[in-house]
């Protein structure tokens, strides 16, 4: 299971699903952006208060720059293979 973190008006949150749905990966998107709980919940996971976070099997894998270098390496097509 993939879960983005996503505020409105993000650019790299929009580029970080299109590199999902181009790939056909299911995520689950979780806006943060009136949520200060959430967004309390995802700085004290991660330590990071930039959006997207990413999540893969509860795995913090970062945000859109780690993403796109997973899918670069390919290590994306492994990860997500061992997920399904």
């Amino acid at each position: 299971m993939v879960k983005i973190y996503t505020a409105n008006i993000c650019g790299y949150c929009t580029a970080a699903k299109q590199l999902l749905e181009r790939k056909s990966i299911k995520y689950e998107e979780i806006n943060m952006t009136n949520d200060k709980s959430l967004q309390m919940e995802i700085i004290e996971k991660t330590g990071l208060r930039t959006v997207p976070q990413i999540f893969i099997d509860d795995k913090h894998i970062g945000g859109f720059s780690e993403l796109r270098d997973l899918e670069a390496s390919g290590d994306l097509d492994v990860i997500i293979s061992e997920v399904d």
